[in-house]
């Protein structure tokens, strides 16, 4: 079959009129290992939320405060310390990872990433003094940005394409995971009563940067990327083996390659595509990155800061002191948290990218609502009963955070940009949420400290503001194609001109500087 016929369909149908109903997850061979391929790199995220949630946790553990001191601040002052340092070892690698994610490809750059991770854990688990733990710290931020600019883009460029959204927003679910893992080895490392009660976990985090060391390089590379490189036989040979069982004629199979080679050439031509200066140039782009933006600061700005880094903090003010309890309740949040995040992600081509939105930003609004009032209660009367009533609706805020914020943020943030503008339009993402958590690190604990439950406040007004600009900004994506989602901002005849350039593309146009091969699993790690 031809390229032509395969484009000959209606184009509002898009990649779904030409999916196989009897290939699924479940019973082809490629897929599941396709998807096995791309758990190793959903590990990425569990690293992430396993990292955050550490020093969460360590907060909690009297034998670590007292080995590392408590500088000026307290607690919350030896914290802030520690968080910085790894929030400067991401900044220190912004600059860097959108040109490795691009010019070495997703594959290398998450392993040079996972290596530095691996060094990080390796000095920070070893560590005698508090500047070998922060030094520690900002190689674990470095190698961490590396990994996470590309792990992302390489889920949602290689996933066979009915699976495409709910696997890449399954990516941010899985932070929850990484925070289980910490909370629950910290809670049970507590009773140990010595320097292994915080070793112990620390070395934990290692683990997954440990297997991409070793098996990352064997996964398949981004057929996009190898398209952008001229390798064009190599993509379709990927694309055929995964989501075709070989079949390099299969209607899919040529509709998402023409597709991908015309989007990419398409950006080509355009000069407003070319640079970072390109993030704007454009209405289109503009719009972009404006969503990027406000949904990065939102995804930290929500409230959810206040319980993410400084949950013991909240636990001071509605007299939950008691170490034990704590630790448990964080636990348990860190399993509720995973539950809602993991089904909205199945969820987000049934129900769409714009209703999640805006029912996790209602539901956010409401529940800090009934937190704040709740807070204020136990301030004047002192009655458990509010201080479990914070409690109660500090969990219903975050099953309303989950079913867009956790899933999409990362999800709808790679799907809306062009191939072309991808790694650095993520880079200014990820750069963003690490601004807002720096913010977080130095205001919310002086606030938390001087205000108390009235800081809560601000954020019921921001949460309204979230809502109101989610409302007239979010555009719904489900059901469409990488390319088809970044024609979206760029008007009808951006969508016309990829049309028309898939319609031109023909199969027998392949050309490969290196020439074709029969493709075959163990390719990858020769590449």
């Amino acid at each position: 079959m031809g390229a032509g016929a395969v484009v000959a369909g209606s184009h509002n149908e898009g990649y779904l009129q030409f999916i196989d109903p009897a290939r699924t997850w479940y019973n082809n061979k490629r897929i599941i290992k396709l998807n096995a391929w791309i758990v190793l790199l959903l590990i990425t995220a569990s690293t992430n939320g396993y990292d955050g949630s550490l020093m969460n946790s360590f907060q909690s553990l009297p034998l670590w405060k007292s080995y590392f001191g408590q500088p000026h601040g307290g607690k919350l002052g030896l914290l802030n310390a520690i968080q910085a340092c790894g929030n400067i070892g991401s900044l220190a690698a912004y600059p860097f990872a959108p040109y490795l994610s691009d010019g070495l490809g997703r594959r290398r750059t998450i392993w040079i990433g996972a290596t530095i991770m691996i060094a990080g854990v390796a000095i920070q688990s070893a560590s005698q003094n508090l500047g070998m733990f922060i030094a520690a710290r900002f190689l674990i931020g470095f190698g961490l940005t590396f990994a996470s600019n590309s792990a992302p883009m390489l889920v949602t460029e290689l996933s066979y394409p009915l699976y495409r959204a709910q696997l890449t927003a399954l990516y941010n679910s899985l932070w929850y995971s990484g925070n289980i893992i910490a909370s629950w080895t910290t809670f049970g490392t507590e009773f140990i009563p010595n320097n292994w009660a915080w070793r112990i976990p620390s070395i934990l985090q290692g683990l997954p940067s440990v297997l991409q060391f070793f098996l990352v390089l064997w996964v398949p590379e981004s057929p996009r990327w190898l398209v952008s490189k001229g390798h064009e036989s190599r993509a379709l040979q990927t694309l055929a083996y995964y989501h075709a069982d070989g079949d390099e004629t299969d209607p899919l199979v040529l509709y998402e390659f023409n597709e991908i080679k015309a989007g990419i050439e398409l950006d080509r031509t355009v000069a407003a595509n070319v640079g970072w200066k390109s993030l704007y140039r454009t209405p289109g782009n503009r719009k972009r990155m404006t969503i990027i933006i406000a949904i990065a600061f939102f995804s930290q700005w929500s409230g959810n800061g206040l319980v993410s880094y400084y949950l013991n903090a909240v636990f001071d003010t509605i007299g939950i002191t008691n170490t034990t309890i704590q630790l448990l309740i964080t636990g348990i949040l860190a399993i509720w948290n995973l539950f809602w995040a993991a089904g909205a992600s199945f969820l987000v081509e049934r129900l769409g990218r714009r209703f999640l939105f805006l029912t996790s930003a209602s539901g956010m609004l409401v529940f800090f609502v009934f937190q704040t009032v709740c807070s204020a209660r136990f301030a004047v009367t002192g009655n458990p009963a509010t201080a479990h009533a914070v409690i109660a609706f500090i969990f219903l805020f975050y099953a309303s955070y989950d079913l867009a914020f956790t899933p999409l943020i990362v999800a709808y943030t790679v799907e809306i940009l062009p191939y072309n503008l991808r790694a650095k339009g993520f880079n200014v993402f990820n750069f963003t949420i690490s601004l807002a958590l720096i913010f977080n690190q130095y205001v919310n604990p002086v606030a938390l400290g001087k205000l108390g439950w009235k800081y809560y406040i601000v954020y019921c007004c921001w949460l309204a503001f979230e809502l109101i600009f989610l409302y007239f900004f979010i555009v719904e994506t489900k059901n469409l194609s990488l390319e088809e989602t970044s024609a979206l901002f760029d008007g009808e005849d951006a969508t016309r001109a990829m049309h028309n350039a898939v319609t031109e593309v023909r199969h027998d146009d392949l050309h490969d500087e290196k020439g074709s091969s029969t493709y075959t699993p163990t390719n990858e790690l020769k590449a």
